[in-house]
């Protein structure tokens, strides 16, 4: 068996068209959708990172404002600069770029952010709708594997899904998602002592611990899904996620690749979650 591969890219491609669609039909009422991105020093992964999600906006018909701070910003400059766009109309989402540099309280300023534009999907109020199942944001990595699975056509109900990495952003948000859909949810960690024992009893299987190789072909049961969230580099240097790609797509029945699997559904869920924060704002 060769797994057949869950294209991020063509999926993506599809679901930002939707987005432009949906954003056309509110200028034609008078609100163009807008996220504002603030990026606080000079990392360069995360200058990387904003640049494709301004980029993202543009080609997908929202508006996007860039604002750039030095890396000697103060909290109380960035928390002030986050209450301007929570009272501006025109900004539909925020999103601070992490990580933030150390002197600033990274979850204080998320929790600064109007749950209203938590487009992110970081706040303790997304977080807490997410938990009881009332609308909000969802986190847009595990929102993506969601839609990847939602692609292929999977029904998630009865089946066992295990989750590898309890992140805030991906891990814990991904359980509850899978849980929504009546899956049985299994997390692991570093805690977790048999991990293989773990995997092979899986249906679903999504890796996200940011560890090369952590999933390989003898820990998955034959004909299971497998989604890596990883983003390393491997020896080579190349762009390489938490599963060993190759041993496991001859055992698997889908599998997302890295780089083109889950990494581009996370800028578009976020256009998404921009777009209903736009249609969701009074106007």
């Amino acid at each position: 068996m060769t797994a057949q591969i869950i294209d991020g890219n063509a999926l993506s491609k599809q679901l930002r068209t939707e987005v432009a669609a949906r954003a056309q039909a509110l200028k034609a009422k008078g609100v163009t959708p807008g996220l504002a991105v603030v990026l606080v020093g000079d990392n360069p992964a995360s200058q990387v990172y904003v640049r494709n999600k301004v980029k993202a906006c543009e080609d997908s018909g929202l508006h996007s404002v860039l604002e750039k701070y030095e890396a000697d910003m103060t909290e109380a400059d960035l928390l002030a600069r986050v209450e301007a766009l929570n009272n501006d109309p025109s900004i539909h989402g925020i999103l601070v770029q992490l990580p933030l540099p150390a002197h600033i309280d990274a979850q204080k300023v998320i929790e600064a952010i109007s749950p209203a534009k938590d487009v992110d999907g970081f706040h303790i109020a997304s977080a807490g709708a997410l938990m009881t199942g009332m609308p909000g944001f969802w986190p847009c990595t595990p929102y993506g594997c969601m839609k990847m699975l939602e692609s292929i056509g999977y029904d998630l109900k009865g089946k066992h899904a295990v989750v590898i990495g309890r992140s805030n952003i991906v891990g814990k948000p991904m359980a509850l998602m899978l849980l929504q859909k009546n899956a049985t949810v299994t997390i692991c960690h570093s805690g977790t002592a048999d991990l293989k024992a773990m995997t092979l009893q899986a249906d679903v299987i999504v890796a996200a611990v940011g560890k090369r190789n952590v999933l390989t072909a003898d820990m998955v049961k034959p004909g299971a899904v497998v989604l890596d969230v990883g983003m390393n580099r491997n020896d080579e240097g190349k762009l390489c996620g938490d599963v060993d790609f190759d041993g496991v797509k001859d055992v698997a029945s889908h599998i997302t690749p890295v780089p083109g699997g889950v990494g581009p559904m996370t800028i578009t869920m976020l256009l998404v979650n921009t777009l209903e924060a736009a249609e969701r704002a009074p106007n």
